[in-house]
């Protein structure tokens, strides 16, 4: 599970000012906290990490703190923003008001007055996304499933402050060793922040027996998923017919269920959906890492994971994309969802039999 600490990103390129604000925020905020130098390296942070404040000065070396606000609201709608400069005019104030800052501080400013508004501010974060975060279950028959079907797409979930649970129903005892490739699965489900939960059904040997629908419904009981990411049925493997066929009866009453593409999948996979994950490839990578056991395979391989998801984004604008085809999908005319994640309209289907591996 992740770590319920307040999580902090300074935007600052005076050392000495941005170890001031970490230490801080770390000592006396209890926050957890990342700096970065330039607005760069602040929207990468934001594309790889959820956090609850932004504390930014305005002049930085590549482009003003301001002049970035936009973007970072593209990237998370509801973290709130701090500016704290040493050069505060009219003008930096209304743009920062027009730029959807939540406050405005002129240096220098004492720790407590940080810390207290910092706190305030990261409070109003996590409020916002309790409102309306998505709950998302990823169900896979064996470790690392999930992560090369829509690790991407889950690390996007993490970084819109969704909450994530991954559901694997075996230990994937025939793949090699279980305590190993449990630890794994592990490290890969620590990437994303989520809930891993890891069962021990027979490897290659599932069924659609009651028990494995009943374990499938228990976890959807208690996650109560808003959507269920799962293998779809064109698949060559038994397990992921088995799995699929399970989490349909399952998850009957989630109004959102997708099936990702697996190794396995064969040419009547029909994807229709398409998820937008420009800057979300690497985190995936850095899941499927965490399966060292497995780094022979060649679906595992980073050149083959990159060039999967350039393949498939011949059918959105984006350039990196993972597939999906829809099993249900209720949702509003406008999802909020839907938009931060960037998921492309039903209406884009792929219109040759698709045997690329995702």
């Amino acid at each position: 599970m992740e770590d319920d600490r307040f999580r902090a990103l300074v935007l600052e390129d005076d050392a000495d000012a941005a170890r001031f604000m970490r230490i801080t925020l770390e000592r006396y905020g209890g926050m957890e906290v990342d700096v970065a130098s330039t607005s760069a390296e602040a929207l990468e942070a934001l594309r790889a990490k959820t956090y609850d404040v932004l504390v930014s000065d305005i002049a930085l070396p590549d482009r003003s703190g301001l002049e970035t606000l936009p973007e970072v609201h593209a990237l998370d709608p509801d973290l709130t923003v701090m500016i704290v400069t040493a050069y505060p005019t009219y003008s930096h104030a209304v743009q920062a008001l027009r730029e959807a800052a939540d406050e405005f501080l002129a240096k220098p400013v004492a720790a407590e007055e940080v810390v207290e508004r910092a706190t305030e501010l990261a409070r109003v974060t996590r409020s916002r996304r309790e409102a309306h975060h998505q709950r998302v279950l990823a169900v896979g028959a064996h470790p690392d499933d999930v992560e090369i079907g829509v690790g991407a797409t889950l690390a996007a979930h993490a970084a819109a402050g969704d909450k994530i649970t991954i559901l694997t129903m075996s230990q994937g005892a025939v793949g090699g060793d279980t305590a190993a490739r449990h630890a794994e699965a592990t490290a890969a489900a620590a990437v994303v922040g989520a809930e891993l939960v890891h069962l021990d059904f027979p490897d290659t040997r599932m069924d659609v027996a009651p028990g494995l629908i009943t374990a499938i419904e228990e976890v959807v009981a208690r996650v109560e998923p808003d959507r269920v990411y799962m293998h779809g049925i064109h698949d060559r493997h038994q397990d992921h017919r088995a799995v699929h066929s399970a989490v349909e009866v399952a998850a009957r009453g989630v109004p959102s269920v997708w099936c990702f593409q697996s190794p396995s999948s064969t040419v009547s996979f029909m994807p229709n959906r398409f998820v937008d994950v420009d800057g979300f490839v690497e985190t995936k990578l850095r899941m499927l890492a965490a399966y060292a056991s497995q780094s022979h395979r060649e679906y595992m391989q980073p050149d083959v994971v990159r060039a999967a998801a350039r393949y498939w984004s011949r059918f959105s604008p984006a350039e990196e994309v993972e597939p999906l085809e829809t099993l249900r999908a209720t949702e509003l005319m406008v999802d909020t969802s839907a938009v931060r994640l960037g998921l492309a309209v039903e209406g884009q289907e792929a219109h040759g039999r698709a045997g690329a591996l995702a």
